[in-house]
């Protein structure tokens, strides 16, 4: 069951979105999105306008705007169930389709996927001229994280462009996964409105300042973390986390304590998330996958986090290949080991121990550990050594009794 109401939009908003986006008519799109019993289970209101260039058949561009959400319906709209997750699906015009995927990471978060829009030029009223003719759709990834039971607000102007399609969205309130079905008041405001309402991030009181050299460096607290899914726990993580960090030129050490870190994660047949979060960090992601069909390994980091400056700093990387062991197995390594994300940022782990598959009954399975932990290697050569040695003493030995020898001849 969909309810949905739209309205123009009031005549002081459209007079400030003049300013920012030219002189056009504007909706405000409004869903509330109710489960089999009546209760409100996803909930959205914004206001967008999507631009789409294309070819004319004498070969030139040509823009048409959309802007005119009037007549939309919210056919294809759900709650999501087991198998999959929430979704807003809005259709208006001649053939244009839009819809968000929501899924739900552990019990404390969710995340807005994608974004996807289609268009038909073959709609000779929209593309009376259109070189090419067919229905084209672009997706934009956005892998926004939301706590459940908070709505994200973002009034400020947000913008994705990919390939001829450019999208503008504010004013912008979602919630999915909606508790009791009731809509929260609680709200996560995005980065911009942050700034715009002057709400700053929280810095910690110590710690070093943006000029002063890193602290040396202290072994951080171990910290414990399982992802559990509806089978089960389905990664296990237990480890020291410590971050290096050089921006403008300027060197940090920040050891992650697991007391003051929320974390969550998911699990699917061939990749595993851990996703770790404070005050200053906005997501520390581990991104486990398999390879060959029989191993793991860590293949992904992605950070963003606030500096002690209050900037923020973002750094990814999807090519990786850290924390090898076979499946069925979990890896450790005791001894400090660097994970290199960039030449901007690297990890420290201590006492590390992870498995993101095939986890039994909530227990680490038996463990591959790392060639810094594994001492047999020096037994061969310290044997090696040692008879290297001794052979060397044979050899000087009998050097010097043959020596002594010949002293007892003398010539006639």
């Amino acid at each position: 069951m969909v309810c949905f109401r739209l309205a123009p939009v009031p005549g002081s908003g459209l007079i400030l979105l003049c300013l920012v986006l030219g002189a056009v008519s504007s909706y405000a799109l409004e869903l509330n999105l109710t489960d089999s019993e009546k209760a409100t289970c996803l909930y959205a209101k914004w206001q967008m306008n999507i631009t789409i260039r294309y070819e004319t058949t004498d070969k030139h561009n040509k823009t048409v705007t959309i802007s005119d959400f009037g007549a939309a319906t919210y056919n294809g709209s759900s709650c999501g169930d087991d198998q999959n997750g929430p979704k807003i699906a809005v259709q208006f015009g001649s053939g244009f389709s839009w819809i968000v995927n929501f899924t739900k990471m552990i019990i404390s978060a969710y995340s807005v996927d994608t974004i996807s829009f289609s268009y038909n030029t073959n709609d000779n009223t929209t593309f009376p001229d259109a070189e090419e003719k067919g229905v084209f759709t672009v997706f934009d990834p956005v892998a926004l994280r939301i706590p459940l039971n908070n709505i994200f607000r973002c009034s400020s102007l947000s913008t994705l462009e990919k390939s001829n399609v450019v999208q503008h969205y504010w004013d912008v309130h979602v919630q999915a996964f909606v508790q009791n079905g009731t809509v929260s008041t609680k709200e996560l405001l995005c980065d911009k409105d942050k700034t715009l309402t002057t709400v700053k991030p929280i810095i910690p009181t110590t710690g070093p300042s943006p000029t002063t050299k890193p602290s040396p460096k202290e072994k951080p607290k171990i910290g414990s973390y399982s992802v559990v899914n509806s089978n089960g726990t389905c990664l296990l993580a237990t480890m020291g986390l410590q971050l290096n960090i050089t921006h403008d030129k300027v060197a940090s050490v920040i050891n992650i304590n697991p007391n003051q870190t929320e974390y969550t994660g998911s699990c699917h047949p061939q990749t595993a998330l851990l996703s770790l979060s404070s005050t200053t960090i906005k997501y520390l992601d581990f991104v486990f996958a398999v390879k060959n069909e029989n191993r793991f390994y860590l293949k992904e980091v992605n950070v963003s986090m606030y500096l002690f400056n209050g900037t923020v700093f973002s750094i990814a990387n999807n090519n990786l290949s850290y924390w090898d062991a076979p499946l069925g197995s979990s890896y450790m390594c005791n001894k400090e080991q660097t994970v290199s994300v960039s030449g901007l940022f690297q990890i420290n782990t201590f006492d590390l121990r992870v498995q993101p598959f095939n986890v039994m009954e909530g227990k680490y399975s038996t463990a591959q550990e790392c060639s810094l932990d594994d001492d047999t290697i020096l037994i061969p050569i310290i044997v090696g050594a040692g008879l290297s040695g001794l052979i060397i003493v044979i050899v000087i030995a009998y050097l010097i009794g043959r020596r002594k020898s010949y002293a007892g001849y003398q010539t006639l």
